[in-house]
């Protein structure tokens, strides 16, 4: 990590990943890049999602490789890269048929390290293979929910989930939220945690680099008017005058309540929720 002298009050607190000694590369590769337009938490009718989303710096979009569809083909990462679109550091790989494409890279992998994508791949950070041939308690990231469809949990920098069971078909998997989840044995799934494990320690230390980021301000319930918000109106400072704690549109919230959906698709999949409210870990 990065610390700033306080040379004012908004740098007092101030830090950032330091990326000397890891990241060895400063401009992607132009020909695995492209412009995009961002969402900012609109829909395709231009509704608003979520909130507290838009403006931010411009990014240019790295398009990365969760297929993994080149098997038995070892690659050789040829630099460390950051990427502004995630959290993890990237990887540049070099393949023995001369492609080159970039991946999500886990901690304590170097340039010139390798890794390979296999059903016989030995079990080692970085290496790939299908969720029936790791043994169980093993520490994996990039997880596919069923096979060749590409890498969808255990992303974020530092995250990785656990392999618990295999069991009639399924390998039962404990993700970073702590619930554990049914997913196809024939999933292929990577060896090890994602890189940039210090991620979660940043301060961003402003409102403005919250800005660059992308992330706009949000407005307590308390300070709004009733016709905005359940908690809004009142003589000065109220309390939110309800038992539970809950949205502006009315939806549970926070300490500890379920908000899944009653009738949610993947419901049969889930063996254990996930811990909500103070008691919850961040790790599996």
């Amino acid at each position: 990590m990065k610390f700033y002298k306080p040379t004012s009050k908004s740098r007092r607190h101030l830090s950032t990943v330091s990326y000397r000694g890891v990241i060895t590369a400063s401009e992607p590769l132009k020909s695995l890049t492209s412009g995009f337009k961002r969402h900012v938490g609109r829909n395709n009718r231009g509704r608003i999602t979520t909130r507290h989303k838009g403006g931010g710096n411009k990014h240019l979009y790295r398009e990365i490789d969760f297929l993994y569809n080149k098997h038995d083909m070892p690659a050789r990462i040829e630099s460390v890269e950051y990427d502004p679109n995630r959290t993890g550091f990237i990887g540049l790989v070099l393949y023995p048929d001369g492609e080159r494409r970039y991946v999500l890279l886990p901690k304590d992998v170097t340039a010139g390290s390798t890794f390979l994508v296999s059903e016989n791949a030995p079990l080692t950070s970085g290496n790939r293979l299908p969720l029936k041939k790791i043994p169980v308690g093993t520490f994996i990231y990039n997880v596919e929910l069923k096979q060749d469809g590409g890498a969808v949990l255990a992303r974020s920098a530092g995250n990785y989930a656990q392999l618990v069971a295999l069991e009639g078909g399924f390998a039962q998997v404990k993700l970073p939220s702590t619930e554990v989840r049914k997913v196809s044995e024939n999933a292929w799934a990577s060896i090890g945690a994602v890189s940039n494990e210090e991620n979660h320690l940043v301060n961003i230390g402003k409102a403005g680099r919250s800005r660059w980021l992308g992330i706009r301000p949000t407005v307590r319930g308390t300070a709004q008017n009733p016709v905005d918000h359940p908690y809004g109106g009142g003589e000065g400072r109220q309390g939110r005058g309800r038992r539970r704690a809950i949205t502006r549109w009315g939806k549970p919230v926070g300490k500890g309540q379920k908000s899944r959906r009653a009738k949610k698709y993947s419901n049969v999949f889930i063996v254990s929720r996930r811990r909500v409210g103070k008691g919850k870990l961040n790790t599996p």
